[in-house]
């Protein structure tokens, strides 16, 4: 059984804005069911982290009439695609889902997004470039964390990247499906996909977590 004290689980963006209770942001679909497994998947860790979005009023990235959502962004190295305005901060979107810690309360958190000028997906990194850190990867190491539970929203972008992210810096990443949410069912499945092939184990329960963890 592995040590409590060397698995950490990563909340990303559990976010109003990511889900119906935002319905003019980025609603996920079911985005606003998954608090109580984000909760067991924490139960199994000792060191928790959680991110959101924390995003600019004057963001460059915000779609427009004539340049509509994922309409791309050219010459500019940290930004893609337009998004619809979502977790602007100090709105009620950018807050976490009810049910959740504080941020204060978290061993570790992490504010992304707050630069107009960058949007990033990883939670690990402010920039697209991934040369920006936000300390998640150093303080992981630094607290002798092996294995990252991961979950949140949404499985298809930040969360893959999140996962993606870590799995690169060394450590076991376990994806724990039932603390996540993505935005359409085949760029869920692709990203799943993607994450299985760099050897992230995907887990589809609590009684799998279980029994990976053992009763920690």
């Amino acid at each position: 059984m592995i040590s409590k004290n060397r698995i950490a689980s990563f909340a990303v963006d559990v976010q109003n804005g990511f889900t119906p209770h935002c319905p003019q942001e980025l609603p996920v679909p079911g985005g606003n069911e998954i608090v109580p497994d984000i909760l067991f998947m924490e139960s199994m860790s000792g060191f928790h982290i959680a991110s959101k979005d924390w995003h600019h009023p004057q963001a460059k990235w915000v779609a427009t009439e004539t340049e509509p959502q994922f309409t791309p962004i050219p010459n500019e190295e940290n930004l893609d695609i337009r998004w619809t305005r979502h977790c602007e901060g100090g709105t009620f979107g950018a807050e976490l889902l009810a049910g959740l810690k504080a941020p204060k309360e978290y061993s570790y958190f992490i504010w992304k997004g707050m630069e107009f000028d960058l949007h990033p997906y990883s939670a690990v990194y402010h920039d697209l470039k991934k040369q920006m850190s936000t300390g998640a990867i150093e303080v992981l190491k630094a607290n002798g964390i092996e294995t990252v539970i991961v979950g949140g929203l949404a499985t298809d972008y930040c969360v893959k990247e999140t996962a993606l992210d870590l799995r690169r810096a060394g450590f076991e990443i376990v994806l724990y499906l039932p603390s996540c949410r993505g935005i359409t069912a085949e760029t869920t499945v692709a990203a799943i996909a993607e994450m299985a092939d760099v050897g992230i184990k995907i887990c589809h329960s609590q009684a799998e977590l279980t029994t990976i963890f053992g009763e920690n």
